[in-house]
């Protein structure tokens, strides 16, 4: 089964059906790493695998697996799943003693086919999410909370990439967790970002916000190279890395939302709130047109081509709904209701819960051509 074929297969299920119901869809069994698995231990220059009882893997079909996930040697307690179906494969930890994981190839394809998928529930739990963040702002001192809450509320804010410690450490491109105190300039309630992200572009943004604005100057005053650090209980520094806000935002929304999610609403809510401004379309091709229109103006914001951002951040039922007539309604339902979502992510939330008809072959054909001109 690949990608072509997960698609029609997952999309049949709800966009809030657990993880454990896309794995089976798709022939995976879902597993957890506390459940006994193979164990990986050096032997002179190669590896020996043992099951849980402690048995070595003679050399065979199962063996042969364990070396085709190509687990890295500085991973330090590897588990790796018994089941060669295990939508998770295994886990380790690296050098600087974060957790990482390698899953099953068609449970990766999962995930991508269900990306959008997730745009609804990501939805109804974002003003839960931000509400945290502002209760975690509200801490003095320097906590975990209340560091990894700057950092989504910067990520909300921006949509800057929340950076990858390798990226930094090897390519010199940032991200909000790896930006250093000279990436960032604070004047009075404006905040600057100035810094060298991923593909070598040179990204710079700066907002108006007095509470964050004060919360950022405070980040920068701390000593270390590192702008965003929190204070444990023992007074030691931690800087702050991807896996840490990945893991606060699953605390505070219940379920396994990422800064990715965040990335993609935004860049989606970016689409929503330009076309509403370029106002409806007067033919098809006009349609066409400002949709890619939009979709650069989201790409700009999220710092990616106009293809990564179509394909990756931006959930098609929006640029369907304004290509059938739909769109306008979205907003025209707007009452104002204050629940921390802005008048565009109402109106995606709207289009979302809307039953739009599926594209014929010829409005493929013909947003694939314009696409093709304008690149």
């Amino acid at each position: 089964m690949t990608v072509t074929s997960v698609l029609p297969v997952v999309s049949e299920l709800p966009p809030d059906a657990p993880p454990d119901q896309h794995a089976e869809v798709v022939g995976l069994v879902y597993v957890a790493d506390d459940e006994p698995g193979i164990s990986r231990v050096r032997r002179g220059k190669g590896w020996s695998f043992h099951g849980p009882d402690g048995t070595v893997i003679p050399d065979g079909p199962e063996r042969e697996r364990c070396l085709r996930l190509a687990i890295p040697p500085a991973w330090t307690d590897v588990w790796i799943c018994r089941d060669p179906d295990g939508h998770l494969q295994a886990t380790g930890y690296d050098e600087a003693g974060r957790k990482q994981y390698r899953y099953h190839d068609l449970w990766r394809e999962v995930r991508d086919a269900t990306k959008f998928h997730r745009m609804r529930a990501f939805r109804e739990v974002l003003p839960s999410i931000r509400e945290a963040v502002d209760r975690d702002l509200r801490r003095r001192s320097l906590s975990r909370e209340k560091v990894l809450a700057l950092v989504v509320a910067l990520l909300d804010e921006t949509l800057i990439r929340v950076g990858n410690d390798e990226y930094a450490r090897t390519n010199e491109s940032y991200g909000l967790t790896t930006l250093l105190r000279e990436h960032v300039d604070v004047d009075g309630t404006t905040v600057r970002f100035a810094f060298p992200a991923k593909s070598g572009q040179e990204r710079e943004y700066a907002f108006r916000d007095r509470r964050l604005a004060r919360q950022v100057a405070k980040c920068a005053d701390i000593s270390g190279p590192r702008l965003f650090a929190y204070l444990d209980a023992d007074e030691r520094w931690h800087a702050v890395d991807s896996g840490a806000v990945n893991a606060y935002l699953r605390e505070v929304s219940g379920d396994d939302f990422t800064a990715k999610d965040f990335r993609t609403w935004g860049g989606t809510s970016v689409v929503a709130r330009s076309l509403r401004e370029l106002g409806p379309p007067q033919s098809a091709a006009d349609a066409e047109k400002n949709i890619l229109a939009a979709i650069d103006a989201a790409a700009e914001q999220l710092g990616n081509t106009r293809a990564v951002c179509r394909a990756s951040y931006v959930d098609p039922r929006v640029p369907k709904a304004y290509r059938f007539d739909r769109f306008d309604e979205a907003w025209d339902d707007d009452d104002g209701t204050v629940d921390r979502l802005s008048p565009a992510e109402r109106a995606v939330g709207r289009i979302l819960e809307m039953d739009l008809p599926r594209s014929s072959d010829l409005e493929s054909l013909l947003a694939a051509s314009v696409d093709v001109e304008d690149e």
